[in-house]
């Protein structure tokens, strides 16, 4: 696979070598270059010699000096260099097997791929990697690694995963974090099956890998209408919900005893689904597991909070806005923009949108698709939409390929994209 350059960064040694789009990096160190781990193991050297296939063909030898694990500038055509590693697992509560037919083709794509988890912090099982590749972890000091455990019942694994390779997932963890690498786990949890005594098992087995294993984050199964010959698994409701906030919270208590951390953390729709209040800020400690919706909400109203009030004498770009959002973090927008126009003279509309395409069971924004939106907004003269970034891909484009212009030229508005940001939302509202 030819390793093709698309961008080089603006005042970057890339930049200063001349290098451009369309540019191929043949070798580094007369050494050919893998995949991206490969690329950045070999140029955090502070010398390095490229050899560089320019667009017109002649072939460039570049000596490069420059500080210790400096980056040079170059994104590539493919972020990996390499095809992606495929999931072979089976897993009883798998998000990608319940979703209906007739979407794009890269929405059905199951990675399992450590490269992924180091760049864009995806879950891996360690399930489909093999010694060498377990090795390469090691070798590279891939560096945070995030896994999926689930379970360290190696049997309850194997169901789970539907997967009946004899691992036990305690031995891979301790031999990654005794190489020094750092490891965040998450439990997807799913009623009746790894919850009550097994998850107190996982977490105290666990546990006893910090600080080398550094966070676990508990999140429920996700369950579509799309289930057809699948495992009967049942969604948690607010009596089940309960009970696991209770459990964990009371684990977070010892562990903070012990370990001088609470460890383990629960997903935010637990806390909506159970109706107990969140945590307060300080409980997240460090938000390590905040990509997997753990601690998101109470962030994002303690950045509203405390930049609230330094935006009391700003006017607003708009009269009226509109803030659209999934079910579960419904109730919070309403309270934070009550809080909003309580200090700068703007009407807020917030809409729920109720997840039709999936199924009402999921509540999460990110898994909202625009047919939804544009069903339960259009003819209601909803103006100047914010939708929150998990919305959208990096492109503008929703689930259902539903582009953000698809949404103004339908719903004959402003649509704005917003980061999941307290202060950048004020800043958006605000002139």
């Amino acid at each position: 696979m030819k390793n093709i350059i698309v961008k080089v960064l603006k005042n970057s040694i890339a930049e200063e070598m001349e290098l451009e789009p369309g540019d191929e990096l043949v070798s580094v160190n007369n050494c050919s270059v893998k995949d991206y781990i490969d690329y950045k193991y070999q140029i955090s050297d502070d010398e390095i010699v490229l050899e560089v296939k320019k667009k017109d063909g002649e072939i460039w030898e570049l000596e490069i000096e420059k500080d210790y694990d400096e980056d040079i500038g170059i994104v590539f055509e493919n972020p990996l260099m390499d095809n992606i590693k495929v999931c072979s697992n089976k897993c009883i509560f798998c998000f990608i097997d319940q979703m209906p037919k007739g979407m794009r083709k890269s929405l059905y794509l199951k990675d399992d791929d450590t490269r992924l988890s180091f760049l864009y912090g995806n879950f891996i099982t360690l399930t489909n990697l093999s010694d060498d590749e377990i090795n390469r972890i090691v070798k590279y000091k891939i560096s945070p690694i995030k896994v999926s455990v689930h379970t360290t019942d190696s049997e309850l694994r194997k169901y789970m995963m539907g997967n009946n390779k004899d691992i036990d997932i305690l031995v891979y963890l301790k031999k990654l974090i005794d190489a020094g690498i750092t490891v965040d786990c998450q439990i997807v949890l799913v009623r009746d099956v790894n919850d009550g005594t097994q998850l107190e098992k996982t977490i105290r087995d666990l546990s006893s890998l910090h600080p080398g294993l550094r966070s676990v984050a508990v999140v429920p199964v996700g369950l579509t209408n799309y289930r057809e010959k699948l495992a009967d698994l049942k969604p948690f409701d607010e009596e089940s919900a309960m009970k696991v906030v209770e459990q964990v919270t009371k684990l977070q208590h010892e562990l903070y005893k012990k370990l001088k951390t609470r460890f383990i953390f629960i997903a935010d729709e637990f806390y909506i689904q159970s109706k107990i209040d969140f945590p307060s800020y300080d409980e997240y400690e460090e938000f390590d597991q905040l990509e997997n919706g753990i601690g998101m909400c109470r962030l994002f109203k303690q950045q509203i909070i405390d930049n609230l009030d330094d935006y009391e004498n700003h006017k607003p770009k708009y009269d009226e806005i509109t803030f659209v959002t999934g079910a579960a973090a419904y109730d919070l927008m309403i309270e934070l923009s009550e809080k909003i126009m309580s200090k700068i003279p703007v009407k807020i509309n917030t809409v729920k949108i109720i997840n039709k395409f999936f199924g009402e069971k999921i509540t999460v924004s990110g898994l909202t698709t625009g047919k939804d939106i544009l069903e339960q907004l259009k003819g209601k003269n909803y103006k100047n939409i914010i939708l929150p970034i998990n919305m959208i891909n990096d492109n503008n484009v929703m689930l259902d390929d539903m582009t953000v212009e698809d949404l103004k030229r339908e719903l004959n508005t402003e649509v704005q994209v917003c980061d999941v940001d307290g202060e950048t939302l004020l800043n958006l509202i605000t002139k």
